[in-house]
């Protein structure tokens, strides 16, 4: 079992995809290990959502000290930026799973090829191969 640290800093648990000699990329098996891994990443955020909202109703309190107000107000600030980076994640991950549905998952946008099966695990919401991304990265890096 593999545990992956996701950009969000959570940690999927999941067993690394071994594809056969010959398999055809984004076999049916390999769908199904992707649908597994995009499902599991989505409800682990949602819970971190709901998690968020019972923490901010629960501590939610009208502190008479100007300083203990503006700490909670910190936090709470903090908290809602990381929830909508999460909730931004969420919708890649459910474009991910319509690119599932509609065969169209695991082929750079850019170029076409198959994305590897390593770098999907490791970043299960990638749309291009490693190469037309490390171009694309190398082009922001120019433009400054």
């Amino acid at each position: 079992m593999a545990t992956n640290k996701n950009l969000d800093g959570s940690r999927l648990q999941f067993k690394p995809y071994k594809a056969k000699k010959g398999e055809e990329h984004m076999s049916p098996p390999q769908i199904e290990h992707f649908k597994t891994i995009l499902k599991q990443w989505k409800n682990e955020l949602m819970g971190e959502v709901d998690r968020t909202v019972h923490h901010m109703q629960d501590e939610a309190s009208n502190f008479p000290d100007p300083t203990d107000r503006a700490t909670q107000e910190a936090d709470f600030s903090l908290e809602l930026r990381t929830r909508d980076r999460e909730r931004k994640l969420i919708k890649k991950i459910d474009e991910s799973l319509i690119m599932l549905d509609n065969a169209e998952y695991g082929f750079c946008e850019s170029c076409g090829l198959d994305i590897t099966i390593k770098r999907l695990e490791a970043r299960p919401t990638a749309t291009q191969c490693i190469d037309c991304k490390s171009l694309d990265e190398i082009r922001e890096k120019q433009k400054g």
